[in-house]
């Protein structure tokens, strides 16, 4: 069986985007060198990525440039060669190297994958379909990267939960740059 991760970055006041949708505010710093090096690490794995619409057009436009292979060589080629799965209503085609539409129902098809063999699949970004997927009780962590950073307002990464959820820490660290991540895995549904 598949397990199913999320990667996000998130505000120190809580919020997963601007209130406009920008998320420049989570790339404004470079991180310091362990921060970086921690991301190359964290790109190594072998995984499937997963995306929502607005994210896979934000990495397909940025990933695949020679700018981003300046700027993280190691990262870039991972992201480049990795497979990835695209959750969308309006795409009928996709541009990036191993990329592929999920038919049908998002939830359905992702707790279909789950249910067979292969590597661990990886949501990056994508705050709706990761909202339905903590709904549908099929995230196994939640990876944060707090960012060192209050925005004031915007949209909170999880929501429209008909009950809350417990979470479980599973492991925490920090960077000398402010980042902290928070590795949060999901106890059940409070009333459930």
């Amino acid at each position: 069986m598949r397990t199913l991760k999320v990667f996000e970055s998130v505000s120190a006041d809580g919020y997963f985007t601007g209130r406009d949708g920008d998320m420049t505010w989570a790339y404004a710093q470079s991180g310091s060198p362990e921060f970086q090096a921690f991301v190359e690490g964290n790109s190594r794995g072998d995984s499937t990525l997963v995306f929502g619409r607005v994210t896979y057009e934000m990495m397909a436009s940025y990933w695949p440039t020679p700018l981003a292979a300046q700027q993280a060589p190691a990262v870039a080629k991972r992201m480049n060669e990795a497979e990835k799965l695209v959750a969308s209503r309006t795409l009928t085609t996709l541009g990036w190297e191993h990329a592929r539409l999920l038919a049908g129902d998002a939830v359905a098809a992702l707790r279909t994958l789950k249910q067979g063999d292969g590597p661990p699949l990886v949501v990056l970004g994508s705050g709706t379909l990761v909202s339905a997927l903590v709904a549908a009780g099929l995230v196994d962590e939640l990876q944060l990267v707090v960012k060192p950073v209050a925005i004031g307002g915007g949209r909170p990464l999880v929501e429209g939960l008909a009950a809350p959820l417990e979470l479980r820490l599973a492991g925490s660290r920090a960077f000398p740059d402010g980042n902290v991540v928070l590795d949060w895995a999901p106890r059940r549904s409070v009333g459930a």
